[in-house]
């Protein structure tokens, strides 16, 4: 598979087959990616915590939000939830500001889990304080972004943007879920 492949099917995944573990080693051959990451002036202060244990997983999923677009769907239904888990944490001893790392690191495990054949998306509606206090997170940590992560159970396509310029991504009646994308003459300036 090609990196261009490997961009093209690395897609947002939001229903998984709950029940395909996505063993703890898996999960740390990602964070290894994330790991070897740019990081601004190499400070390195992310730090991530993993989870594919079905207990901390439920404790996670409630307190994330889910595809805002999709307005009649409050998240994945019991049996299509993520099997995994990785949250990215800001070190607030290292830095208290993390910049762009968070993205980077995220692109990196998401790539690492499609090579694999996992789906995964990237969640950054999360309630801060009910999750780092559920989880027993030290104030020195801040929770960036959510990774959820399992063996992906839908179909989803990438559109051309219509004429009427609407970038929503949407579900059809059969569940596939379409993802409107700008031409490349749309994002070009010169």
């Amino acid at each position: 598979m090609t990196f261009s492949d490997l961009i093209k099917i690395n897609r947002c995944y939001r229903r998984f087959v709950q029940d395909v573990v996505v063993e703890r080693s898996v999960l740390e051959k990602l964070v290894d990616l994330a790991r070897l990451s740019s990081s601004s002036q190499n400070l390195q202060p992310l730090k991530y915590f993993l989870s594919c244990d079905s207990d901390v997983n439920a404790i996670i999923f409630n307190n994330l939000t889910w595809a805002g677009y999709l307005q009649d769907w409050t998240g994945p239904k019991e049996g299509e939830r993520p099997s995994a888990y990785v949250l990215i944490l800001g070190d607030k001893s290292i830095s208290t500001s993390f910049g762009i790392d968070s993205g980077i690191a995220a692109q990196n495990i998401r790539l690492g889990a499609t090579e694999i054949g996992l789906g995964s998306s990237i969640v950054g509606s999360i309630k801060h304080k009910e999750l780092a206090e559920s989880l027993g997170l030290s104030d020195q940590f801040e929770i960036l972004l959510a990774i959820p992560i399992g063996k992906p159970k839908e179909t989803v396509v990438l559109e051309a943007v219509g004429v009427n310029g609407d970038i929503k991504y949407w579900r059809d009646n059969a569940g596939v879920h379409h993802v409107p994308k700008r031409t490349l003459n749309e994002v070009l300036v010169n």
